[in-house]
């Protein structure tokens, strides 16, 4: 199984989520991915304390800044946000479920599950794709 994240900052509820995912990828380069953020979701609305939520991550200062200040994570953000709509995703967070097309290799969305869940229901949704693929569910 692969667990992959794209980007759907929601403006129109936060004017700074687009800040927010450039300033995660831009964490990411310095290894920080998922600190940046974890940060940044506890506290969306401290996303304008750029130096501070480099220093709490242990991130170059200078390097974090000149990433964020130049946008070069637009570009992608903007395209996972055209495939997240494509796909009819509306809100955060939304996770596919997905298997290989035995055919191309691709993956093929099979499950749609939106909102916090517990693991309880991520479970019983894995467990289902798996025997609908001849597998057995794992404990």
């Amino acid at each position: 199984m692969k667990y992959a994240v794209i980007d759907l900052p929601l403006e129109s509820i936060h004017s700074a989520a687009f800040r927010g995912a450039e300033m995660v990828r831009c964490a990411g380069e310095q290894g920080k991915y998922w600190e940046m953020r974890d940060r940044l979701f506890s506290n969306p609305q401290a996303i304008a304390q750029t130096a501070s939520h480099a220093a709490a991550v242990e991130l170059d200062p200078k390097r974090f800044e000149a990433c964020v200040a130049s946008g070069k994570f637009a570009e992608d953000i903007r395209a996972d946000m055209a495939q997240a709509e494509a796909a009819g995703v509306q809100g955060t967070p939304s996770f596919f479920l997905a298997v290989s097309d035995p055919a191309t290799g691709k993956l093929k969305p099979v499950r749609f599950l939106t909102g916090a869940q517990p693991f309880a229901n991520f479970k019983a949704q894995i467990d289902a794709v798996l025997r609908e693929q001849g597998g057995a569910p794992r404990e």
